[in-house]
């Protein structure tokens, strides 16, 4: 059992790479990126779900903010079957991080905004995790 635990562990960012290489074609950002912010948002488990003390929750992989489902929806990128897969995950994650880029451009202010929506900065706490994560 342990050992099943071990390698299951070690090998879920791994098995997720593909994911990440192809939502980062896709839409234009680092799947290195995409990776270290999904090991900062759910330390790479599919099946995250977090609430937030401000009555909105993160799905999955990416933990996709509920806040961004009424705009995913319009945009016909929203599915509730499809969401807690981790490919389809990934591939919204990186949609929701190309938003932040197209406003504030490729830079870390983009990366806190993937947290914080309009109240990023380009220094926070979040933002020094997910540098730490790419392990420059």
């Amino acid at each position: 059992m342990l050992r099943t635990l071990v390698v299951s562990l070690l090998v879920s960012g791994t098995v997720f790479a593909y994911c990440f290489e192809e939502a980062g074609r896709y839409y234009g950002v680092s799947p290195r990126l995409l990776w270290a912010i999904a090991k900062v948002e759910s330390s790479h488990r599919w099946n995250a779900l977090n609430r937030n003390k401000n009555g909105t929750y993160d799905i999955g992989l990416m933990q996709i903010n509920s806040r961004w489902l009424p705009v995913l929806k319009r945009y016909g990128l929203y599915d509730e079957r499809w969401i807690w897969e981790p490919c389809y995950n990934a591939f919204v994650g990186a949609w929701v991080l190309r938003q932040c880029i197209n406003r504030y451009g490729y830079n870390w202010k983009a990366v806190d905004c993937y947290n914080k929506g309009s109240k990023a900065r380009e220094t926070s706490l979040y933002v020094w995790r997910v540098y730490r994560s790419l392990g420059w």
